[in-house]
């Protein structure tokens, strides 16, 4: 057997059996040679194999296109008859008719058949991570917003808040007995205030949660800490209202301006006390006794000044101590109780009895 192989083409060369011979002149009997030709490549990869070695893409490419030829696919227009016994032959995908049984399968529906349908996670679901303050955003919104305001008050009134710290603990015979305060001082003590109230509506949040209950009927903890605040707005105005009412029957209209600004003074610094304590709770998880007592020490010291504004501008005459107990009792101290019993009935009636 001779084997004849060229650069892009085979060639076999195989003795005939016995029975093919051929007669020479002499006599002689010589076998036939056939020659057989190779089969056509059904693969790529055989077309490649009988390249040379150094083959440079295009024409690897080029004799892949000699060896293949594209045929044309002559789709069957038979009818299918595969089809549910009692309905009618089957039809075409493209008809808008076509039945559901043709169109939906028992894995229509299934994710993996669908890379647009999320599939979901494999296992069995973890933990919930517990609600934190800190991973809050609206929390942290709200601190930020309160640091802001903070900063443009002071740096707005700074002159104005430091000659009344200055002449808070002297109050003169005669004269002005307070700094001339303009619109703006004025409102940005206001802003102050409100500030106060909502550091105070988070603190009522983490006692709540932390001696009340952690499940309560409230969709959202943002919920109970708008009713807080509201309350304490509350607590704020009604306490002005009362103290209006009565200083303007029994003290003048100049002694009725000092305590207002006092007040007003006092409780926008209460805010700005108790703004450290919020930052320490939220964000470095401050123990709540830790917290009340910082909380107690401030409201003390809070009303501490209240009593002794009270005494210097409407009871310094001699003779008067019953008074000004009897005046800082029903105004202060009755009015404080008063609120922390309800903020303790909002949580009660708040939370979840099971």
């Amino acid at each position: 057997m001779t084997l004849l192989q060229g650069d892009s083409t085979q060639t076999t060369t195989i003795a005939a059996p016995k029975a093919a011979t051929e007669h020479t002149e002499d006599g002689a009997q010589a076998p036939v040679l056939k020659t057989v030709r190779p089969a056509k490549p059904t693969h790529p990869y055989q077309v490649l194999r009988s390249l040379p070695a150094d083959a440079t893409p295009a024409q690897q490419d080029s004799a892949i296109q000699a060896a293949f030829k594209p045929e044309v696919i002559n789709r069957s227009t038979r009818p299918d008859t595969l089809h549910l016994p009692g309905y009618g032959k089957g039809k075409s995908f493209l008809d808008v008719d076509i039945p559901t049984y043709y169109r939906e399968s028992f894995f229509a529906k299934d994710s993996l058949f669908h890379p647009e349908i999320s599939g979901g996670r494999m296992g069995v679901a973890g933990d919930p991570v517990p609600y934190t303050m800190r991973n809050d955003d609206v929390i942290t919104s709200i601190l930020l917003g309160c640091f802001i305001l903070a900063l443009v008050t002071f740096s707005q009134t700074r002159g104005f808040l430091v000659r009344q710290a200055k002449s808070f603990f002297y109050i003169p015979k005669s004269g002005p007995t307070t700094p001339t305060e303009t619109t703006g001082e004025i409102r940005f003590q206001f802003f102050l205030v409100l500030q106060t109230c909502l550091l105070f509506s988070i603190l009522c949040f983490f006692y709540t949660r932390e001696y009340i209950s952690e499940t309560l009927i409230l969709s959202s903890q943002y919920q109970l800490i708008g009713i807080c605040f509201g309350v304490f707005v509350a607590y704020f105005v009604l306490k002005a209202i009362l103290y209006s009412c009565l200083n303007w029957v029994f003290f003048d209209k100049k002694k009725n301006g000092q305590w207002s600004n006092a007040q007003l003074f006092i409780h926008s610094m209460e805010g700005v006390a108790i703004f450290p304590l919020v930052l320490l709770q939220v964000y470095f998880d401050l123990p709540m006794q830790s917290a009340i007592t910082y909380a107690l020490i401030i409201i003390i010291l809070v009303k501490i000044l209240s009593f002794y504004k009270c005494y210097v501008i409407f009871f310094r005459r001699i003779g008067v101590v019953l008074q000004i107990f009897l005046y800082f009792c029903a105004l202060e101290i009755i009015p404080l109780l008063a609120l922390g019993g309800i903020l303790m009935m909002i949580g009660n009636y708040l939370k979840i009895n099971y």
